[in-house]
């Protein structure tokens, strides 16, 4: 069994303790949280990143907020300022990042538990719920990489390499992975033989995270420029696109790190399956489809600097959407806890909450 010995979240001594994902690989430094601010801060500067990863993380900041309001000896007739507080954390958090719905799936279950709490027992009731959402990730990852490995050993492509985009790892996740679940577990099967994982531009959580979240495992992995993947689907090696993703809406349409749509296009276009890798918390029933999904705009120094120096022109601007929407036509396979859903569509998504 291969497991991982990547952890980027825990929660240590009473405080969050977050792997700084922005100086991988040079650097492994983990940073100690004990406040809500730094825990926006964390989810919105991308200490911390991947849609599962924030959810959880956004969870124990609820916890520190409880911790911060609940300390002072009120009378009881004052119960009903330390919630509001804590209420108002939750709604500061939900502003940290607009698009992985796992953000505001967590906090709801957080805020739901919070209106059935009293002041003594809030911060205890709070840090089961958020731990329980950490194992709970954890553990359907594990199903979910196994569901995949499955359904690459069942289909009807002899092709062993597969493709994947971005950094939907142990490190986006509450551990193990839901993209690299599948991936382990595939090596681990024999019916995975060779990753190639793109560099996934501006941030390079590629090149960065995924490189070298593979290699702490000893799994191989070649690297590629984005717009390598195409020429590389064209040899005919690769059987398998996986991908994780920050929203899936009610019909299939997924949204993930930008450069995931041309992918599918491409994989398309050379019939190389396509699966998309998320647990039913990644689901959104509410939008019915990716023209409802917000998508994030980063500031356009990501694109015209690197390292902190110009790499165009001092005058020239950019635009800068962080994620984009993948149709579910060109999606093969949704993965998730709870089930495979083979050309996603309204009902088959449907039936995974039924």
């Amino acid at each position: 069994m291969i497991n991982t010995r990547v952890k980027a979240i825990e929660w240590e001594g009473g405080r969050l303790k977050l792997l700084d994902q922005r100086l991988l690989p040079q650097q492994e430094i983990y940073l100690h949280i004990d406040d809500v601010q730094s825990v926006f801060d964390a989810i919105r500067d991308m200490v911390v990143r991947g849609a599962p990863a924030i959810g959880i993380v956004a969870a124990y900041g609820v916890v520190l907020s409880a911790r911060a309001h609940c300390s002072d000896q009120r009378q009881d007739s004052e119960d009903a300022s330390w919630s509001e507080k804590i209420g108002k954390d939750i709604e500061f958090l939900r502003q940290s990042r607009p698009t992985a719905i796992n953000l505001f799936w967590a906090l709801d279950c957080m805020s739901g538990l919070l209106s059935k709490l009293h002041r003594e027992n809030a911060e205890r009731q709070l840090l089961t719920m958020a731990s329980q959402i950490h194992q709970d990730d954890w553990d359907a990852n594990r199903v979910m990489g196994g569901l995949g490995a499955e359904l690459i050993a069942n289909s009807d492509t002899r092709r062993t390499a597969v493709l994947t985009h971005c950094n939907a790892g142990a490190l986006a996740t509450g551990g193990y992975g839901t993209a690299l679940g599948v991936i382990r577990s595939g090596v681990e099967q024999g019916v995975i033989t060779k990753v190639y994982a793109d560099e996934t531009r501006p941030w390079l959580q590629g090149a960065r995270l995924t490189a070298w979240e593979l290699s702490q495992d000893n799994i191989p992995c070649y690297l590629l420029a984005d717009s390598a993947a195409s020429h590389m689907m064209k040899q005919g090696e690769i059987g398998w696109v996986i991908v994780g993703s920050d929203r899936i809406a009610a019909n299939g349409d997924v949204a993930n790190k930008i450069g995931t749509y041309q992918l599918a296009i491409a994989a398309r276009y050379h019939g190389i399956k396509f699966m998309v890798v998320a647990p039913t918390s990644t689901i959104d029933l509410a939008v019915a489809s990716g023209v409802q999904i917000p998508i994030e705009q980063r500031h356009s120094d990501e694109i015209v600097t690197f390292s902190g120096a110009n790499i165009a022109p001092p005058e020239v601007s950019a635009v800068n959407p962080v994620f984009d929407v993948t149709p579910a036509e060109l999606v093969d396979a949704i993965v998730t806890e709870k089930g495979v859903v083979e050309s996603p569509c309204f009902e088959g998504i449907a039936a995974l909450f039924s």
